[in-house]
């Protein structure tokens, strides 16, 4: 087994155009310790102004989260995450998932109403509805003599495929099936089509959001800060197998390069830093990452 030493930065920024007040916000960026995957060695976050209150929780799918509290006006917010973490090499495992046919089977004998269990990703969930089109492009890859790896194997590639990486074509409020119409958009957008697919064939699908080590191309420099947070695809396939990950922005099993900050069912559950505030008029938001391997 081999191992991969990384230091991650994140900044994020908010401008108002008026003052704001009485913020209040959760925050989700530290990422996960996670058993035979990745550890967290260290981590901090920094907010300014200074909040006037400030508590840590553990939510229901076991992300560690921070709610904080601003009631003075100010002009902007500032959010500073600096994290090292080791990840891990996975086995590559043979594929001992059932076919499609007799996935239900070993969903019903799952008993467990844990955060991981399969039953809180089969239906409908606060961003993802049914969506008849997207069913029927999910059948076009589901034929019976499949596994159900193999089934997420091959939507991940069709979708992939399909779908153009343009991050002008929609916002974070878009649908998955404003999205698929588009065949257009973000990882967010690839990762919700992809679990709705999923589960209207009845295979268990989540979201994880995280972070992606990215590669300069050969002769070119490394841009400070411009790695980004990602998205991609976690999905249940069978007792035996378990969950596995897919990337459908890039076609590629989740590696040594993706660093889970969080899972849920969608984006609504895992939102980096969300909230409500008193104010008027607009706001601006930058993002920078960067994603370092230590040698």
């Amino acid at each position: 087994m081999t191992a991969v030493l990384y230091d991650l930065s994140l900044h994020m920024g908010y401008s108002y155009d008026a003052p704001a007040s009485g913020a209040r916000h959760i925050m989700r960026l530290m990422p996960l310790s996670l058993a035979n995957r990745q550890r967290l060695i260290a981590g901090s976050i920094t907010i300014s102004p200074s909040p006037d209150e400030q508590s840590h929780f553990v939510d229901f799918f076991h992300h560690p989260t921070t709610s904080f509290l601003l009631r003075a006006p100010h002009e902007t917010l500032d959010i500073r995450m600096q994290a090292r973490v080791q990840v891990e090499s996975q086995p590559i495992a043979a594929d001992f998932s059932p076919l499609l046919a007799d996935l239900p089977e070993e969903i019903s004998g799952m008993w467990s109403l844990a955060p991981d269990s399969p039953h809180h990703f089969l239906g409908d969930s606060p961003r993802l509805t049914e969506a008849r089109e997207i069913a029927d492009y999910a059948r076009s890859c589901a034929t019976s003599d499949l596994t159900a790896v193999q089934i997420a194997h091959a939507l991940c590639a069709r979708i992939n495929k399909d779908f153009t990486y343009d991050p002008e074509a929609t916002t974070v409020d878009t649908t998955p099936l404003e999205a698929f119409k588009l065949k257009r958009g973000v990882c967010q957008d690839f990762t919700h089509v992809m679990i709705q697919a999923l589960r209207s064939l009845g295979i268990p699908a989540g979201y994880v959001s995280g972070f992606l080590r990215t590669i300069p191309p050969p002769g070119k420099e490394r841009l400070e800060g411009a790695d980004a947070m990602h998205a991609w695809v976690r999905i249940w396939c069978g007792e035996t197998i378990g969950w596995i990950e897919l990337d459908p922005t890039n076609n590629i099993p989740a590696g040594m390069d993706h660093i889970v900050v969080a899972y849920g069912r969608d984006y609504s559950d895992v939102v980096p830093v969300i909230g409500v505030l008193k104010s008027y008029g607009g706001h601006r938001a930058v993002q920078a990452v960067d994603v370092i391997p230590l040698k």
